[in-house]
């Protein structure tokens, strides 16, 4: 059954005095939480970011810690070899910032890069090997946090990643599950195969994978800084495996690789302030329009939780949609921002909802025939996110990735960095699904140094009575994950209950309504099929959610971990 967050009738603004509060929250320093809380997709990854707290560490500095330590114990989600998005808030200036720390596609790149003579997909490409991996720009957001924004040297942060490397991790149900289903991947790549299977199979549960060179290549990181990854000794290693392995990467491409910091998208919806993600995640637009959707409902649907269902699912179609036409790098792509977060947008959209029948996808004047009926491909808890919150009131979320689990499953030999197929993240040919059965277009063309496209969401939810910080893995159905997860602060729910929550998603192709157990009752079920919804239980619930929440005025801080995944939570007196 569907917590309270399900009701989802438009309300207005809660006053004037409630918006110049948030002005007042966003212009000026606030007082801290007086504790610290760390919630992460695996429990040494939690355990390094503790550490470091106690060391005398701010937010950011634990930042560090988890990421590196997160790209160590969960390799199939993250790593060196990866990058990702880093929403950061700091409490003294009341500034909140995203570092993009995605990965480029290499200088080579170009938009017929995956097809064959024919003009086809080359099946596995953009997946699998050297040729799918874009340029990483995670070891970037490591040094540029610590050297920006941290407290402690980035040798401290990087520290108990490198002694987890050295002395290994026990594979867990997790990591041995997207390893059976990356298999083949892990044993095409010599290195991949030695370090994460045991004689072409998968290693038993708790035992012991050791990563010497991945410790020695954030050591030289940790010691030389940037230079300890895009050039020199690591450099060179890199270029050269991914070379002889089919790649395209050059040395210019790893030494041209730029973090950026990006001003994050600021929604406003039922009296609250919703910070997220901006392109080149397709995130924050997406959830800001299915906000608008609801909020431009005009008629009070009451307790009919068909309806209300109905709706969500119609907005996440028309945002999806949206977001396969308009959005891609917004240093390449000129993406009309202002447009589509409109209210006038919104109406519009909502205009061609019929709340008694299902609009296929078909009638929305985009799909393609050749992707009509094509499902994406096995979804995944690929991906990681943790939540940090410190005492004087620093936060930062962050969602980071390799894409597919095990990314490329190619190792550089004597680098120990798993890389990234964020390749397959681009449009390889116009309306034709990725791995996540997502469609693009020129908006999102492989091309030279671009970015592609993203659905991470890493969000912070104020408003004058607590903040969130959330967010979550799961490939396409990141936003609409988020998205439940920021219905359910509004509406109350405390951490625990945000983790908890069930969760069903839609994303325009392929037309039909995934949930988990659970999540819809067999009425709501029954209503969503009359209408003519296509229904697509999930056997494998979806989403790892972590959630840091500070209610302010009770002062008090809480932290939880997905219990669909392996993570941990733990909130911490100031040091």
């Amino acid at each position: 059954m569907p917590l309270p967050f399900m009701r989802l009738r438009a309300r207005s603004v809660r006053g004037v005095l409630c918006a110049l509060w948030l002005l007042a929250l966003c212009a000026t320093a606030q007082a801290g939480p007086g504790q610290q809380a760390v919630a992460s997709a695996h429990p040494l990854a939690t355990a390094a970011g503790e550490a470091i707290f106690a060391a005398g560490g701010n937010a950011f500095d634990v930042a560090v810690a988890v990421t590196a330590a997160l790209g160590v114990t969960e390799p199939q989600g993250s790593g060196l070899g990866g990058g990702g998005f880093f929403l950061l808030h700091e409490a003294e200036p009341g500034r909140s910032v995203m570092l993009d720390a995605r990965e480029t596609a290499p200088g080579a790149a170009h938009r017929d890069l995956y097809l064959d003579a024919d003009g086809e997909v080359i099946p596995g490409l953009s997946l699998d090997g050297a040729l799918a991996a874009a340029i990483p720009g995670m070891p970037a957001a490591l040094v540029h946090l610590a050297g920006r924004y941290g407290r402690l040297t980035l040798d401290a942060n990087l520290a108990p990643a490198i002694r987890l490397a050295e002395a290994g991790f026990p594979a867990n149900a997790g990591f041995q599950q997207m390893a059976r289903f990356r298999l083949e991947a892990l044993r095409t790549g010599a290195d991949a195969a030695d370090i994460f299977l045991r004689d072409g199979e998968v290693p038993e549960a708790g035992e012991l994978i050791r990563q010497p060179d991945l410790a020695a290549t954030l050591r030289r990181l940790a010691e030389q800084g940037i230079d300890g990854f895009y050039a020199g000794e690591t450099a060179e290693r890199l270029v050269a495996g991914v070379q002889a392995a089919g790649g395209i990467w050059t040395l210019e491409d790893l030494a041209g690789y730029k973090l950026v910091e990006r001003s994050p998208l600021v929604l406003e919806h039922d009296g609250a302030r919703i910070v997220t993600a901006p392109p080149p995640s397709s995130g924050g637009i997406a959830i800001g329009q299915i906000l608008n959707i609801l909020a431009v409902q005009d008629n009070d649907l009451g307790d009919d939780e068909i309806l209300r269902v109905h709706l969500l699912v119609e907005a996440m179609r028309r945002a999806y949609r949206d977001r396969a036409l308009y959005l891609g790098d917004p240093d390449h792509v000129n993406i009309p921002v202002t447009r589509l977060l409109s209210r006038e947008h919104a109406a519009e959209l909502r205009q061609g909802i019929d709340l008694d029948r299902a609009t296929p996808s078909a009638e929305l004047s985009l799909m393609p025939e050749s992707s009509a009926g094509k499902p994406p491909r096995v979804e995944s808890p690929q991906t990681s996110h943790f939540s940090v919150l410190d005492a004087e009131g620093n936060r930062v979320a962050a969602t980071i990735t390799l894409n597919y689990p095990f990314g490329s499953g190619f190792v550089p030999p004597g680098t120990g960095v798993l890389l990234n197929n964020e390749m397959d993240d681009f449009a390889a040919r116009p309306g034709v699904p990725n791995a996540y059965g997502l469609i693009g277009f020129e908006a999102n063309a492989i091309g030279p140094y671009r970015r592609p496209l993203s659905s991470m969401s890493p969000t912070f939810v104020e408003t004058p009575e607590r903040i969130t910080v959330l967010g979550t893995p799961g490939g396409s159905r990141i936003i609409t994950t988020v998205l439940h997860g920021i219905l359910a602060t509004l509406e109350g729910a405390d951490a625990e209950e945000i983790v908890r929550e069930g969760r069903f998603h839609h994303q325009y192709l392929p037309d039909h309504i995934e949930f988990e157990s659970g999540a819809l009752d067999t009425d709501v079920l029954l209503g969503l099929a009359r209408r003519g919804h296509t229904l697509s239980p999930q056997v494998r619930p979806f989403g790892n959610m972590q959630v840091v929440l500070w209610e302010r005025r009770q002062d008090r801080v809480e932290a939880a971990s997905d219990p669909r995944g392996n993570g941990s939570a733990v909130v911490l007196p100031a040091q």
